[in-house]
């Protein structure tokens, strides 16, 4: 295992996520923070492809190595259009803590009935070789806002506590690890990349 995989995010609940998902490919992964990479990234792409190819450079200029990076948002349909490529910057912003963050979308969305509080989750992934060669992946998950948080939510993830995909009786963070990375639309993404560095 002579290859490393630099993982290109500050957020460690997506590393964690992403890293379950894939563990057993020929790589080593490492995290852009244990490089001690810069995380400044220029994120002002307007879809999800744009912002995951941004990020993916940033990273592999700095290392070198194969490099992952994504991008992913939440479109809520109550919402039309106010989050997506922006949902981590909408509301309270991206300076604001987790629980400031969530406790501000919850209370926008308070008057909204059970069959509009529709939503899918967003996630492109990009991988770049050790030759500077990018390919694209990307994963969708369907599901409804709950009224509440019904779980803790992961650290740098607090929509987790409150989104429920479609066919699941739970919300995001309150799934297994295993469940939420076969349903979740990063799951999905990165059971993309690992079949493409398994050689599928």
């Amino acid at each position: 295992m002579d290859r490393k995989l630099v993982i290109g995010t500050s957020n460690p609940g997506k590393f964690v996520e992403i890293s379950e998902v894939l563990n057993g490919t020929p790589v080593e992964i490492v995290s852009s923070v244990d490089l001690g990479l810069s995380n400044d990234v220029d994120e002002s792409g307007e879809t999800y492809e744009e912002n995951a190819l941004k990020k993916v450079k940033h990273y592999f200029d700095q290392s070198g190595f194969m490099t992952l990076a994504e991008d992913s948002g939440i479109v809520v349909d109550a919402l039309k259009g106010e989050l997506g490529v922006k949902t981590r910057r909408w509301g309270a912003g991206e300076n604001a803590t987790d629980e400031e963050w969530i406790e501000h979308f919850l209370r926008v969305l308070k008057n909204v009935p059970d069959e509009e509080r529709t939503a899918r989750f967003i996630c492109c992934a990009a991988l770049m070789d050790d030759k500077g060669v990018a390919r694209v992946f990307e994963g969708v998950t369907e599901g409804i806002i709950t009224r509440e948080l019904e779980a803790e939510f992961y650290k740098g993830l607090p929509i987790s506590a409150c989104f429920k995909p479609l066919g699941f009786e739970k919300v995001y963070s309150a799934l297994s690890i295993a469940e939420k990375n076969k349903v979740s639309h990063r799951g999905k993404a990165m059971h993309a990349v690992k079949d493409a560095l398994l050689g599928g």
